[in-house]
């Protein structure tokens, strides 16, 4: 089976070292990769966002499964493009992700929480506002309870969310999205949310159409600092399982959230195929959706792909053709710790081209190192993005794989290396309780 896989992030490494351990596995294309892919498979110069391009590459390659690793090609109208495109030619690519209305989860804020109230979606209250209507945000604000919680209505590459508590600061931000461009045409519309008070969880399922499983649960640390201080980055680390989704919790998350989910885009004449991202908070126990995603999170991927003991491969093609209630899911019962290893200066300015040297020699078995924001440049493998390697090790429990992973961590080294080292240790009471 040759298979391309769209991307070059943490995630995509993490599906090439699956897809290259399946027993039907062939031949991999990654566009455009990383270095850490080029050990997967062929690393392809494509752009995933010309469709045309990828679709030829597709023909010539003769490609059987095509997946879309990250949102942009997805929210692109990939999938329906290449549906076309098959029954135009008669070519009979699968491809493993949903189409562009089921995108629209992650591609609209406002599209998502229309959905939500629509279906019976426990959520945030919300209302939008463009620059037709900016005028009225003062006292829709008011009627809030800070903190605010301002999101850019499209993708912006996970940075569009600004919370504040100062009600004048909340003002002039909402300013500078909508009229000012702050994340350019991503905040021409504004979602604002009340803020819900809790823990977050993501909660990440699989559908084929017709079914749906729910595949794990993880954390993801967003804060650049210990502590979850400073500001928002891509995501410093994941912990998988999370302890407190236990079973009272996860039963709630589907026969409220993931279930009316699957059923209300079937009804909309869209029935979801792919991965599914819930991004919840736990409010006293009651989850709510925060955001959807259409495609698996990085850095949760990387913690939760250690775990997935079924064979990729066989996941995939469940979902682009359907039996993915007939599919053996097994997953690993210990704790997954991944750390993300970043550039100085991350997230703001960060130089590239950084020679990076790991010393494999003292790997323990289950640990895993997924590049990332990496390059190979005359032989050596540089640096080339804010979030450049991540390092997952599996353990009994919290503590213990992450203690792993932080020493799996000294063994990758880079000028201005920078990395959190308490991924998870909030969540050793949850785990405390649960034993």
């Amino acid at each position: 089976m040759n298979i391309l896989l769209l991307g070059s992030g943490g995630r995509e490494h993490a599906f090439s070292r699956a897809i290259n351990q399946s027993k039907h596995f062939s031949r991999l294309f990654i566009a455009p990769g990383n270095a850490g892919t080029s050990n997967c498979g062929e690393n392809v110069d494509l752009n995933p966002l010309k469709l045309d391009e990828v679709y030829s590459f597709c023909v010539e390659n003769k490609i059987d499964l095509l997946i879309p690793g990250n949102e942009d090609p997805l929210v692109a109208g990939i999938v329906d493009f290449i549906e076309s495109k098959n029954l135009e030619f008669g070519t009979s690519i699968k491809v493993a992700g949903p189409n562009k209305f089921c995108a629209q989860l992650e591609g609209s804020k406002d599209f998502a929480k229309a959905f939500m109230v629509k279906n019976a979606i426990p959520t945030a209250l919300y209302k939008t506002f463009d620059a037709t209507n900016i005028h009225e945000s003062e006292d829709y604000l008011k009627t809030l309870t800070p903190p605010y919680v301002l999101k850019a209505d499209g993708l912006a590459a996970g940075k569009g969310v600004i919370i504040t508590s100062n009600f004048q600061e909340a003002v002039d931000t909402l300013n500078e999205m909508i009229l000012g461009g702050m994340f350019g045409s991503a905040s021409k519309s504004v979602v604002i949310e009340e803020f819900l008070d809790g823990i977050e969880i993501s909660v990440f399922a699989i559908g084929d159409g017709e079914n749906y499983r729910i595949l794990a649960s993880a954390k993801d640390y967003k804060r650049i600092f210990d502590g979850d201080l400073g500001p928002n980055t891509g995501g410093m680390g994941a912990i998988s399982p999370v302890p407190f989704a236990d079973e009272v919790f996860m039963s709630k998350v589907e026969n409220e959230i993931i279930k009316p989910t699957f059923e209300g885009l079937r009804k909309e004449g869209n029935p979801f195929k792919g991965f599914l991202f819930l991004g919840l908070m736990n409010v006293a126990g009651q989850p709510k959706v925060i955001e959807y995603n259409v495609r698996m999170g990085d850095p949760e991927t990387e913690a939760i792909f250690p775990r997935l003991k079924t064979d990729m491969i066989e996941m995939l093609l469940a979902i682009a053709d359907g039996g993915v209630d007939q599919l053996a899911l097994e997953i690993d019962n210990r704790t997954a710790a991944t750390i993300f290893l970043v550039s100085g200066g991350y997230p703001g300015d960060i130089e590239k081209g950084k020679i990076i040297q790991i010393d494999e020699t003292k790997n323990k078995e289950n640990q895993f190192i997924y590049h990332a924001g990496t390059k190979l440049t005359n032989g050596e493998i540089v640096t080339n993005g804010g979030r450049v390697i991540a390092v997952t090790s599996l353990n009994s429990d919290i503590k213990s794989a992450l203690s792993d992973s932080n020493e799996l961590a000294e063994l990758i080294n880079f000028d201005g290396k920078f990395y959190r080292r308490d991924i998870g240790l909030d969540l050793l009471k949850y785990e405390n309780e649960s034993i």
